[in-house]
Formats: structure tokens, sequence, C-alpha cells
């Protein structure tokens, strides 16, 4: 952030500001803050605009250039301050980190509404579905004969299955959270076994785990059903012939949900299958939505349900040869 006079001359310049154009705060204060850059002459014309009252607030993209430095692309929001020893207030973010704060805002509320949604709609089936399934059992005692009662033997079979899909549906609101202290690499060799077992041959789930992660408190069964979902959708997008990667690193300084964290774990499940298909990048936590045929749709929108509940963020990057989906979560001393 910097706040300039009527000149464009440095009135204040935060510590973010001073380390985001590699500056001395004490140094550039007074000194014109478009000649700092190789070509400040979007500032220079902001500082004018200002002036003359051209605008309240304004927000753009702009590249500045530090001499000897990089160019940065980044996302100015200009304030008109009206005068006096400050006449306008620049916040400055990287564009892609504005980038995946906005995709970031997105994915929680649409994963809070579609919660909101797939719970009603649960509790609206489950009640007729139980009329259902005690109906055709009562049909079922009723007719003599066994070509009929086939019929209603499918019946009570579909209604037991989709009994169980609404329980998977109500599942993160129905049980309560189990939390107390848990190692994230015993979870992640808890689910490598697991998948390793299922997929014996031609599957390799790789280990590059950062030993100095700190334990932390949270629901180990809800963790696990998280990274299993993930990693055995990935086998399953090999077909059990592959390379997964299981990484854990300390991820420092990091926003999640609008909040700064300063330590976060940073989780990431990476695979070389054929990345996730395109018709469906958006909404793949979307309940109900799958790219394998006869998935439920389910796992992913329950994995990201966990994780928020831990105060976390699943994200995924996917193209063809290379998937990863990224767990971020709170650490203790964050």
């Amino acid at each position: 952030m910097a706040v300039l006079d009527a000149q464009g001359r440095v009135v204040f310049l935060n510590q973010a500001g001073a380390q985001l154009f590699g500056v001395s705060q004490r140094l550039v204060t007074g000194q014109p803050f478009p000649r700092l850059f190789v070509d400040g002459s979007a500032i220079a014309q902001l500082c004018v605009e200002a002036a003359a009252g051209a605008f309240d607030e304004k927000r753009s993209e702009l590249t500045l250039e530090r001499p000897g430095r990089e160019p940065q692309p980044l996302s100015c929001s200009a304030v008109a301050l009206g005068g006096g020893p400050g006449a306008l207030l620049l916040e400055f973010s990287e564009v892609e980190q504005r980038r995946r704060a906005d995709r970031e805002r997105r994915l929680l509320d649409s994963a809070k509404a579609n919660r909101e949604l797939v719970r009603n709609l649960a509790h609206e089936i489950r009640n007729p579905l139980g009329g259902i399934r005690g109906a055709a059992q009562l049909l079922d005692s009723e007719l003599a004969s066994p070509a009929l009662r086939e019929y209603t033997r499918v019946i009570v079979k579909e209604a037991d299955r989709l009994q169980v899909l609404v329980d998977r549906l109500l599942a993160p609101h129905r049980s309560a959270r189990v939390v107390g202290e848990l190692n994230i690499h015993e979870v992640c060799e808890q689910v490598r076994s697991v998948v390793l077992a299922e997929f014996p041959q031609g599957l390799e789930i790789a280990r590059d785990y950062d030993a100095s992660l700190p334990e932390f408190r949270g629901d180990r069964e809800q963790l696990v059903q998280v990274l299993l979902n993930l990693v055995r959708n990935a086998a399953q997008a090999l077909h059990g012939h592959g390379r997964i990667v299981l990484r854990t690193r300390i991820a420092r300084q990091v926003t999640i949900a609008g909040h700064r964290w300063k330590l976060a774990l940073d989780l990431h499940v990476i695979d070389n299958g054929p990345g996730v298909p395109e018709d469906i990048g958006e909404r793949i936590f979307y309940p109900l939505v799958s790219g394998r045929e006869g998935g439920s749709g389910l796992g992913l929108t329950l994995a990201q349900t966990f994780v928020q509940q831990h105060g976390g963020l699943i994200e995924c990057e996917s193209k063809p040869g290379r998937t990863d989906f990224r767990i971020l979560l709170p650490l203790p001393g964050g």
C-alpha cells in the first residue's frame, strides 16, 4: 500500500509495499513514486486523474518494472482521498494472487450453496423413499407370482441403493467430529497402504514428505477419508498403472478463506494420468459430477466439505499428464 500526495510523492509506504518493490520505506518517503519505475506513466496518470476528481475509486491491472528487476504484473486499486497530506491511496496485489483469491472465494461460495442444496434435497428424498420401500415390501408379501415378486424386489433393492446415496450426502452434517492430535504422514501411510492393496500391480505411490511438519488437531477419520478419495480417484484415472506422488510441505503466509495464516499444511496428490475432463474442470467439487463412468460424484464434494470443516481448502490444477490436488490446512502457530 502507498499513499501519495497531490504531486505523486510518497507520503507513506507500508512494509508489504516496500517488500513488493524492493525499496526502503525511509528512503522513498518524499520521492516521486512514478520515478521508482522504468515506466511509471500509469501511476503518474492516476495521480493526475485523482487530482482532477476524475474518480473516487478505480481498479486496473498494470505492469511495473523496477530498474534491474523483472516486470511485475499487478492489480491496482486507487482511491482518491480528496487532498490533504495524502491525495491518493494505492493498493497493489500480484495478479495471480488476486485471481487465486477470486477463484477461492467462488469455490467457497459455491461449496456453501451446494452443501445447503444437497442437505435439503437429501432430506426431501429420504422421507418418501422409506414409504416406497415399505409399500414394495407389503406388496411383495401379497403377490403369489414369483415373476411379479421379482419386480417388487427390484424396487426394494433400488430404494436401498438410493438410501445409501442419501446417507452419504448427509454424512458430513450428521457425524460428530472426533478431534485429536494427528500426524499427517501417518494418515498418508494409511491411505497409501489401502490403495496399493486395491491396485497391487502397476501402481506406484511415491512419498515426498517434509519431516519437519508438526502435529496438529483434527478429525483423523475425516482426513483419512479426504485423502483416500483423492488417491483412489487418481488410481482409478490411471486404471491402476501409473505414478502418484504424496507431497507434504509447510506453506508460509497463506490466505485461506479470507484469513491470513503464518503456517499451513501444503499437501499435494499428484498423478501422471490423463487429467480431469475439460468439460467438468470447473465443476469437479459439485455434488453428483463425475468424470468416471459409474462414479457417484460425491467423493470430491465430501472431501471439500471435510477439509473446509478444518478451516482449509482443496484446489485442483489439471492438464493431460499431470493432475495436482492441493490441500491447505492451517497449522498451530499460524
